[in-house]
């Protein structure tokens, strides 16, 4: 029973920081970023946030560091929004996932056009 609260509270975080982070902070260092998931601790004190950021490795590196100084105002707000005994601390972290996932669907179509060739 526990374990559904601990998701829950993670994916309304998910949608307050998708929020805050559209409409209300205004650094241009933050490009095109999506929040895919926030895994919490079981005492909800910290919050792993995995962001993905469309761009270049030098914009990616520049969109954490402006999330990490917007962290302060974004845990205020979260702490405004959501009732919790402890407003949890948010840890962002680059998501590769998307990444990982490209580079083997490009790995699997190279092996199937090389495939087909030698029929």
């Amino acid at each position: 029973m526990a374990r559904i609260r601990v998701s829950r509270v993670g994916e309304q975080i998910k949608k307050e920081l998708s929020e805050i982070i559209q409409r209300e902070i205004k650094d241009p260092r933050i490009g095109f970023v999506t929040i895919t998931t926030v895994e919490m601790s079981g005492d909800l004190q910290m919050a792993k946030v995995y962001v993905s950021v469309m761009g270049s490795e030098n914009e990616k590196q520049q969109t954490l560091a402006a999330l990490e100084k917007a962290k302060g105002y974004m845990r205020s707000e979260i702490g405004k929004r959501i009732r919790l005994r402890y407003t949890p601390e948010l840890i962002f972290v680059m998501d590769q996932s998307l990444e990982h996932s490209e580079h083997i669907n490009k790995l699997l179509k190279d092996v199937k056009e090389n495939g087909t060739e030698e029929k």
